[in-house]
């Protein structure tokens, strides 16, 4: 199982470094921060730009921390907070399943992460190397909370947020590519490079 937890921290949190650089960067096709900012200005999270490098730098650092096995449970709690966001302002209106812009992805990977907060990082980890290991049902159940919470929070906030163009009605964000499984893009064109949440 020290093989399994590895290798489920070293998957899941080199996506989610994907994601962030996608986000702060442009790497791998995604929008950088500019078009970050765009997606966050239409999704109401304000401001836009802050909310942006937010977003991105949870991810890249989430997921690095996880990948490490440092700080576990902050690392999962980040995650799952952006994975909450997400569901939040992009996936519920469209139902659970993946293909229709849905949050079934989303749910996966809050509950993988809730288990890996929950069971610890294993052996191979800095946080084992360190004796900072934690583990059991409380972890888990704090991850989660903290993740909820700080969704809660940005979402919030960003309702409140100066604006920098003029109100317009919310249209749902979908991707150009409904067969596959993932996050809304920023822009109609189909020609256009995706983005994530």
């Amino acid at each position: 199982m020290q093989v399994g937890r590895f290798l489920a921290r070293a998957v899941i949190g080199s996506l989610f470094i994907g994601h962030g650089a996608q986000k702060l960067w442009g790497s791998f096709g995604g929008p950088g921060p500019e078009g970050t900012a765009s997606m966050m200005e239409s999704l109401d999270m304000r401001p836009a730009k802050r909310n942006a490098l937010a977003a991105g730098a949870a991810e890249a650092g989430g997921g690095a921390l996880l990948v490490a096995g440092l700080a576990t449970p902050l690392a999962c709690a980040a995650l799952i907070g952006t994975m909450v966001t997400a569901i939040r302002k992009v996936h519920l209106p469209n139902g659970p399943w993946a293909a229709n812009g849905g949050y079934e992805y989303n749910v996966a990977l809050i509950a993988a992460l809730v288990a890996i907060a929950e069971d610890g990082p294993g052996t191979l980890s800095l946080d084992a190397l360190l004796r900072m290991d934690r583990r059991g049902s409380a972890w888990g159940v704090i991850a989660l909370a903290l993740g909820l919470v700080a969704s809660t929070v940005v979402v919030e906030a960003g309702r409140r947020g100066p604006t920098n163009v003029p109100e317009a009605p919310a249209e749902p964000v979908s991707s150009p590519y409904p067969g596959t499984a993932g996050d809304p893009v920023t822009s109609d064109d189909p020609a256009a490079p995706g983005g994530s949440l």
